[in-house]
């Protein structure tokens, strides 16, 4: 993806943010042939620090407490690149992202 298209895409994101909408891209972006691309997406949703011998005793079922809460700012990662800011939140027994902020290209 060139610097225009990059652009283009951010600025698209942030409008729909801005609008809390989910807008169509129109053919006229030139960004069609990357819908089909595979992204990775990472949410961050905390980190912990612990001794390696916690970590080898840990198995299916096991808990790991992170140090965020919902309501905390989260980093949202495409392709291990820093895209946007979110904040978790909780819907009944489910957790989401809610995106606040898209992070300007570097």
């Amino acid at each position: 993806m060139n610097e225009k298209q990059k652009a283009e895409f951010l600025k698209l994101a942030e409008k729909t943010i801005q609008t809390g909408k989910n807008t169509q891209v129109k053919e006229e972006t030139g960004l069609e042939a990357l819908y089909d691309v595979p992204v990775t997406v990472t949410a961050v949703l905390g980190k912990t620090v612990m001794p390696i011998h916690e970590l080898l005793r840990l198995g299916p079922g096991s808990i790991i407490e992170l140090d965020k809460q919902v309501g905390d700012s989260i980093d949202i990662y495409v392709n291990n690149r820093l895209i946007a800011k979110g904040e978790l939140v909780s819907q009944g027994d489910r957790l989401g992202i809610s995106m606040t902020e898209i992070v300007k290209a570097q």
